[in-house]
């Protein structure tokens, strides 16, 4: 009897349970939130986080902003190793929710899907220019397995070897740019160009042009070879206007990453470099007025900043070897108006609006590179009006910061007709524009400057330097986090490249 009486109880528990689990995953399922996302919103985020804050480093290595202080500001400035300020290109690029990780998801979404190819083939390209930032910053980086944690489980991915990264890189972009497809679904969301696939193609090849020169002094036939790949019009040529410029436009709600240093609080901190000043004043160039400034009291907020002094003369970059100490000895050193210095600034109603457009490539860039190609005989053309036009375009671009930053054609014939081009200084002159068209893009100008060589800047010897840097920061150190963290693989990347140091260059510097 008490078997029996056992049995229904277990019997009727059991039909109770089964009958409050109907329906319970229903129950308990959030009716708003997204079981899947589109990857074109993925591909746009990722795009939009491409644009990084890379002003400690980058830009003052190239002489272009600098500011005198140690501590939460150092690093280009002053040659020295400062974890968080190296790190900002690591973190930010192979972010959880970064671009690596969000255009390998991208990717893997898309590749078997025939309906997508086209935002398959962006996501290629575009993940090939994020990792060039990558390789150019550090060297050796995880990249075969990098952004696959939640794909395949890959927390701690090994690092690969720059030369091959860059090989595939090549690989990548040709096949990506060959594979876009006009005929075939369109990617509104695109935050460049709306999907158009002509432009695409451009960025595309464009791109490979870059990488290609990379290659400029440790193989010139690899670079021959893919530049006569990305030049050849039937692959759908190079950017052509600036209207093909690939850019992140910000505004009052989305500001551009820099708006802190030239906006926020660090505003009376930062100041222009004399290197960039100087050449600046000495060809009396047109674009000087509406990138620098000496702010009636510097370290103000625009609105009570004072009067605005742009004119040509006044203008006084700070320079480089100094700390806010020591710079108070420094020849021609213009004084302090409160806690600030009177150096010039950047404009902050220009190119250092909080809502400045963040330029990747430009068609003033690829004019420039595509003319030096042309001098090196890698390319057919005629380097003196590509140089030219490198240089006109970049004039016609800073209208996109502002209307009031708009340089005339007149002041831009008269500043070619006073800066004439010069065959036998050509690589020079070119590169050199290359550095002032690169200006707030510095990664860019800072991997443009260790391959060329230009423009020739004066060492910063600055007295508590790095002691592996001998003239020019060559890369970047990895993140502290990664070298504890994910210790196996960077110690075999740091045996493979050389020693994990400023003075250690990158694999195409060599």
């Amino acid at each position: 009897m008490k078997k029996t009486v056992l049995y229904f109880t277990l019997l009727g528990i059991l039909t109770f349970a089964a009958s409050c689990d109907k329906g319970f995953e229903d129950v308990n399922k959030n009716p708003v939130l997204a079981t899947s996302i589109d990857p074109a919103y993925l591909f746009s985020n990722a795009q939009f986080g491409s644009a990084i804050a890379t002003q400690n480093y980058q830009l003052q290595i190239v002489q272009q902003i600098n500011t005198p202080y140690t501590g939460v500001l150092e690093g280009g400035n002053h040659n020295a190793v400062s974890d968080p300020n190296s790190n900002a290109n690591f973190n930010s690029l192979y972010l959880q929710n970064g671009p690596v990780n969000l255009l390998t998801t991208v990717i893997a979404q898309t590749k078997d899907n025939a309906a997508r190819s086209n935002l398959y083939n962006m996501a290629r390209i575009w993940r090939a220019y994020v990792f060039m930032v990558l390789v150019d910053t550090y060297g050796d980086v995880p990249y075969f397995e990098a952004g696959k944690a939640f794909l395949e489980g890959i927390n701690l991915p090994r690092y690969d070897d720059q030369k091959v990264i860059y090989d595939d890189l090549l690989k990548e972009l040709e096949e990506g740019t060959k594979g876009l497809d006009a005929a075939k679904t369109i990617e509104p969301g695109d935050l460049f160009y709306k999907g158009n696939i002509a432009q695409w193609k451009k960025l595309g090849n464009s791109l490979l042009l870059r990488a290609a020169m990379r290659f400029t002094k440790v193989d010139a036939e690899k670079a021959k070879s893919y530049v006569a790949k990305a030049v050849d019009p039937s692959g759908g040529g190079l950017l052509s206007s600036n209207a093909d410029n690939a850019f992140i436009a910000f505004n009052s709600t989305f500001n551009h990453p820099l708006a802190n240093y030239f906006q926020g609080t660090e505003r009376g901190n930062v100041y222009l470099g004399k290197a960039f000043v100087d050449y600046l004043k000495t060809t009396n160039d047109p674009r000087l007025q509406v990138i620098s400034v000496r702010y009636e009291t510097p370290g103000n907020p625009i609105a009570t900043a004072g009067a605005e002094d742009t004119t040509r003369a006044s203008q006084n970059g700070m320079p480089y070897g100094y700390n806010e100490s020591t710079i108070l000895t420094a020849p021609g050193f213009p004084g302090k108006t409160g806690s600030a210095f009177n150096y010039s600034q950047i404009n902050r109603k220009t190119l250092g609006k909080i809502d400045a457009p963040e330029f990747f490539i430009t068609y003033s860039q690829t004019a420039l590179l595509l003319a030096e190609a042309v001098i090196r005989g890698w390319a057919t053309g005629d380097a003196k009006l590509l140089y030219e036009t490198g240089v006109k375009a970049h004039m016609e671009q800073m209208a996109t910061y502002d209307i009031s930053a708009t340089i005339s054609t007149a002041k831009q014939t008269a500043y070619l007709a006073a800066n004439p081009y010069n065959p036998q200084k050509a690589l020079e002159q070119i590169n050199t524009q290359y550095w002032v068209s690169s200006f707030l893009n510095g990664s860019e100008a800072w991997a443009n400057f260790r391959r060329s060589g230009y423009p020739v800047l004066p060492v910063n010897n600055y007295p508590g330097k790095d002691p592996s840097v001998k003239d020019f920061i060559r890369r970047l150190v990895y993140p502290v986090r990664e070298r504890s963290v994910n210790e196996a693989n960077y110690l075999e990347a740091v045996a493979r490249m050389g020693p994990d140091e400023l003075g250690t260059p990158v694999f195409w510097d060599k």
